[in-house]
């Protein structure tokens, strides 16, 4: 895992502006908005300020998608401020999997640690061509910025795996909540064009999402 992270780490400032200081820890408590968070007074800083510990333990799996995902980003650590850099801890159960989602600030790479993993990306028009790979222990793959992809556990035991973004805000869109699940919602007799399906199962998937 170590080379992979330290290739990442060289090319973390691809899309966050670049600091211009040693470091920036984000004042949580600011109520001052820019394009990142202000700085603290350094002389306040704390080596807490760049400590996480919650990568030890499994997050909960208890839901729909048998998943879970622990961040590590500038709201726990303040210290990733204007750094480009974000981490999470990915856990799968057993048929477990992250729906297809894009980050659209950021490249991801995965790494996966326990366990066998699909994990898989689709281009942009005109293509849309689906790129997907298996990975085992000790593999990685690389989830090129913006575009939509996803993950499921192919092991009959709990698959482990790190996601690493190049920026401290890299968002998430998972595809089926903004396009079902929009508020207010979008029209279900467009979406019943737009996805060529009946009316009436449109206006059952949003009322799931």
């Amino acid at each position: 895992m170590a080379p992979a992270l330290g290739f990442f780490f060289g090319a973390s400032y691809a899309f966050d502006p670049r600091p211009l200081q040693d470091f920036c820890v984000a004042d949580l408590n600011s109520t001052v908005r820019v394009n990142g968070l202000p700085c603290k007074d350094p002389a306040t800083v704390t080596v807490d300020d760049f400590f996480f510990r919650g990568f030890k333990s499994a997050g909960n799996t208890s839901n729909q998608y048998s998943s879970s995902v622990i961040p590590m980003n500038v709201a726990r650590v303040p210290g990733l401020n204007t750094l480009g850099l974000g981490v999470a801890r990915l856990d799968f159960l057993p048929g477990g999997y992250l729906p297809p989602h894009l980050h659209p600030r950021g490249t991801e790479i995965l790494i996966v640690l326990e366990g066998r993993l699909e994990a898989g990306f689709v281009t942009s028009y005109p293509n849309y061509k689906h790129y997907s790979k298996i990975l085992e222990s000790g593999d990685a793959f690389v989830i090129p910025v913006g575009l939509v992809h996803y993950f499921r556990n192919l092991a009959d035991k709990n698959t482990v795996a790190f996601g690493v973004v190049n920026s401290q805000n890299a968002g998430i869109s998972v595809v089926s909540n903004a396009i079902f699940g929009a508020k207010p919602a979008i029209s279900s007799d467009y979406l019943s064009k737009a996805f060529q399906l009946d009316k009436k199962i449109v206006e059952e998937l949003q009322s799931k999402f």
